[in-house]
């Protein structure tokens, strides 16, 4: 069975200031990931990639189709799982590496980078040494470690999100732009992260608009403008 499986999905998005024009953004899409593999999610700017990720991610509903996932030891629906248990899915099965961090305040980086594995119940002290590893591989100063990422530099800070994106062995993770603000240097550390994970069998599927990343990572591109995706090659796509 496929760690994870799309089916039909579809949405639309209401523009309520301008007399509730229905807009689509996704229509019947379907495609599979398995484990130890990277899926690309293929289009133009706005086509929906990454709506389709936070579907899955389970912050934005579903309208039609089914997300199948394995979680627990079982095949659970995302789209018509509840909040309790997209919260537990989060916590053991999904992991997330968004555009974004978060940033909270007084919260240190490498106290962010730890904190997912936290709330799966390791131990704070544990946490934080699995953390500095990541931090040093992707070439974030040591004195930056204990300090609030608040204001710190855009590449800075998408550093500390992959970090704390990759510090989890969810069986699945989705990869939104993780190396959008960084240098070659450090899309390089992202390339062999990824790489890493594909050994551990980790199913992967992420947005990558740089193309050297993508072709590098990339098993099979999904094109998210067909209704009936077809699977195409990475010198095929369009960023």
């Amino acid at each position: 069975m496929n760690a994870l499986n799309v089916a039909g999905i579809g949405k639309q998005f209401v523009m309520h200031l301008r007399g509730g024009i229905r807009i689509p953004v996704i229509s019947d899409l379907s495609f599979s990931v398995e484990r130890g593999e990277c899926v690309v999610l293929n289009g133009p700017s706005g086509a929906g990639k990454s709506s389709v990720l936070k579907m899955i991610y389970g912050t934005y509903a579903v309208e039609t189709g089914q997300i199948f996932i394995e979680h627990c030891g079982g095949r659970i629906d995302i789209a018509s799982a509840d909040p309790r248990l997209m919260k537990q899915v989060r916590q053991k099965t999904i992991g997330y590496v968004s555009q974004f961090l978060r940033v909270v305040p007084r919260i240190s980086a490498i106290e962010l980078v730890a904190e997912p594995l936290v709330s799966e119940g390791v131990d704070a002290q544990v946490a934080i040494a699995r953390a500095k590893p990541l931090l040093e591989r992707l070439n974030v100063p040591e004195a930056l470690w204990a300090l609030p990422p608040a204001t710190f530099s855009g590449g800075e800070q998408q550093r500390i999100n992959i970090a704390r994106g990759f510090i989890t062995e969810h069986p699945v993770l989705l990869l939104d732009e993780p190396s959008a603000s960084l240098d070659a240097k450090n899309r390089q550390v992202v390339i062999d992260l990824i790489g890493e994970k594909k050994k551990a069998g980790i199913a992967m599927l992420g947005i990558f608009h740089d193309p050297d990343v993508r072709d590098a990572v990339a098993d099979r591109l999904v094109d998210v403008t067909s209704a009936a995706v077809r699977q195409i090659q990475p010198e095929q796509a369009v960023a």
